[in-house]
């Protein structure tokens, strides 16, 4: 094993185009669509990366929230993909959009909890932002502040 590699994912083939996986004990099936072979009965991969995006900067910003005594609130993250055309096929945009509901607005350290995540903490946007244009929005109770 590689000194520092902290996580494992195992992959078996179940047939078609579905695989099975396990990552670090927990366990998504993947599947293409039928047009590519599969059954659509998984995800497909490169919708894997976006979720990995909007949780691993999610939990950065939630216990920085949290860090700065921010509570009470509720947030989700969309996040969508633009794909090229030509081969390899990549997500050359990321629309990431931060959402929150909250009594007492705090937008000062949203911004700030989303900024030391892009810029500092999350490792996924870091290695997306390599290869992918990442937009961002940030809306509190349904209003875009940034």
């Amino acid at each position: 094993m590689l000194q520092g590699v902290t996580s494992k994912a195992t992959i078996q083939w179940k047939g078609g185009m579905q695989f099975d996986t396990d990552i670090n004990g927990h366990q998504i099936t993947l599947d293409a669509t039928p047009e590519f072979g599969g059954n659509g009965e998984g995800s497909t991969p490169k919708p894997l990366l976006l979720v990995s995006l909007a949780g691993c900067t999610g939990m950065d910003v939630v216990s920085l929230l949290k860090k700065m005594h921010v509570d009470n609130f509720q947030m989700w993250i969309e996040v969508e993909g633009e794909l090229t055309e030509e081969h390899p096929v990549i997500y050359h945009t990321i629309h990431l959009h931060y959402h929150f509901t909250m009594e007492h607005i705090a937008h000062k350290f949203i911004t700030r909890a989303i900024e030391l995540s892009q810029t500092r903490y999350c490792g996924v946007y870091a290695m997306l932002s390599k290869s992918s244009h990442i937009l961002t929005k940030i809306f509190v109770n349904d209003k875009e502040i940034a």
